[in-house]
């Protein structure tokens, strides 16, 4: 009886933690979607870029955002702590997938269903914070 009480407490106080986790890197999501956002529009508006190449301006932008706010506000178990150029890689990398992702969407909504570029961009946004945030979590904020 007493065994089975400290696993359930064990276990909400893990699922806390995670809508914790969850929630916080969804709001610095949020901030980092309006710079990357905001420098999409600005390359592909203002400077006349093309979007694929105004969408890996936006992701640059908005990946610096997420990995600094990740590491200071959100998640506090890290596998890699002590490497952080080994950390830092590995969250580009798994940015970069979500950035292939990100092409691809705004790719199939700009150019085969003529949808307005940022309100693709914002759709995207979507898909690619659930890959990132699940990856990252895995790979990078948690402890083995």
């Amino acid at each position: 009886m007493l065994a089975a009480s400290m696993f359930a407490s064990l276990k909400l106080s893990l699922n806390q933690k995670i809508n914790r986790e969850f929630i916080g890197y969804f709001l610095i999501s949020l901030l980092a979607l309006a710079v990357d956002l905001g420098s999409f529009s600005f390359s592909l508006r203002i400077l006349d870029f093309p979007w694929f190449i105004s969408a890996v301006i936006g992701f640059c932008a908005g990946v610096f955002v997420t990995y600094s706010l990740s590491i200071f506000f959100v998640f506090s178990d890290r596998k890699i702590k002590n490497n952080k150029i080994a950390e830092f890689s590995i969250f580009i990398s798994i940015g970069i997938g979500g950035l292939l992702v990100t092409q691809f969407i705004l790719w199939l909504g700009i150019e085969l269903l003529n949808l307005h570029p940022e309100l693709t961009k914002m759709a995207a946004a979507g898909f690619t914070f659930l890959y990132n945030f699940l990856l990252r979590k895995y790979f990078l904020f948690t402890t083995s």
